[in-house]
């Protein structure tokens, strides 16, 4: 596959090379397959082989409630038409979703989870003169990319209280070309306040794009940022339904941004969405009470943990997510294996904070024995 000439144009513009364009255009024949981290590849640094069949798996984010009834049924009826592409449920998606937040429908594009459009942004929006700006600790999916494509990665600190540092991002590169803010952040679940990124949508250098990742935020009831999308903003908001909607599995997913944006995002890829995720999807959006029946229970379970935690004088980063990390006060591997010869799985640690370890939240039976397993390990 070539590149077309407003690619060529754009690729020369951001500081590529002609020699980089054979690399760069088979990044777009791969479409789905580009060759990066996606979800399930991030998750693969937590998955393990061989578990046992009754072991606790709390390593991945996942929500083990599954897809909701609704969606479920509306996903089986229509594995029967999967002999053709059906582009009319990825419309009837994006209207959905375009319409509970507000936009216009050419403000929604459709993809299969997010990881796509954080690695196609990744493409059209930096390179070796424009910077790849993220948090540490932070989700690394998109700084993999940047790698691939030569793109600089600048990780800056959280604060003390484990927020976004809004104020050294917008300061990390006057060239920065993408700006990576997940809220909630993982690996740390903790929220950075919307004033923040308000602050940073004004504040952030000129001609850089701000990505804002909302996995997680249906958990933890924060505000979304879709309107500053809505405001034409250099803004792109991305969406999953692999966390609350519990749909990690069956690939759904949806960025946000003004229609110039997503043109620029989109060229990176082709091809059809899979229906079973667009009409999981789709009905899942219409299902009344569904997320603040699922906040609540997470957060009952994840607040029991929390009150657990406290009262063995474990230390932890407060989380409002699907995950919290624990401070172990030893290298956090260790840990790790130990809770696993218990039989639970839990995630990794990160290079800054070697001694910490994530932590998903699974159902309430799940964390009773992550308790009982990490007091034996703690004390031991």
């Amino acid at each position: 596959m070539t590149l077309t000439h407003h690619q060529q144009q754009d690729l020369l513009k951001r500081g590529f090379s002609r020699r980089h364009f054979g690399k760069l255009a088979s990044f777009i024949a791969a479409g789905s397959t580009l060759p990066f981290y996606n979800e399930a590849a991030m998750a693969q640094l937590s998955q393990v082989r061989g578990a046992p069949a009754d072991a606790v798996m709390i390593n991945a984010n996942e929500n083990p409630l599954g897809p909701c009834a609704e969606a479920a049924e509306a996903m089986r009826s229509i594995i029967a038409k999967g002999g053709r592409y059906n582009y009319g449920e990825t419309d009837d998606f994006k209207s959905t979703l375009a319409e509970q937040e507000g936009l216009k429908a050419n403000y929604v594009a459709a993809f299969a989870g997010s990881s796509a459009p954080l690695h196609q942004s990744v493409l059209a929006f930096t390179s070796s003169a424009k910077p790849y700006i993220m948090a540490d600790p932070g989700y690394e999916a998109g700084s993999s990319a940047a790698k691939v494509v030569g793109a600089p990665v600048i990780k800056v600190p959280l604060t003390k209280d484990y927020k976004h540092d809004v104020k050294a991002m917008a300061a990390a590169s006057p060239n920065a070309g993408l700006i990576y803010l997940c809220n909630p952040n993982n690996p740390t679940g903790t929220l950075t306040p919307k004033e923040d990124i308000a602050w940073l949508v004004k504040n952030k250098p000129a001609g850089c794009i701000l990505m804002i990742d909302e996995a997680y935020t249906h958990i933890s009831g924060a505000p979304f940022s879709t309107d500053f999308v809505a405001k034409d903003e250099d803004v792109i908001v991305l969406r999953t339904f692999s966390k609350i909607y519990g749909m990690a599995g069956l690939r759904a997913g949806a960025a946000m941004a003004k229609p110039d944006i997503l043109a620029k995002i989109s060229m990176w890829s082709a091809g059809a969405m899979p229906i079973t995720g667009m009409i999981g999807a789709n009905t899942s959006l219409k299902v009344k009470n569904l997320v603040p029946e699922r906040r609540k229970i997470i957060g009952d379970v994840r607040n029991d943990v929390f009150a657990f935690m406290d009262k063995n004088n474990f230390k932890y980063v407060p989380s409002v997510s699907n995950k919290f990390m624990a401070d172990t006060g030893r290298p956090a591997n260790d840990v790790i294996m130990a809770l696993r010869m218990e039989k639970v799985y839990i995630g990794r640690s990160w290079p800054v904070w070697p001694n910490h370890v994530r932590v998903s939240i699974g159902t309430q039976d799940e964390m009773n024995k992550f308790k009982a397993a990490y007091l034996k390990v703690m004390k031991a």
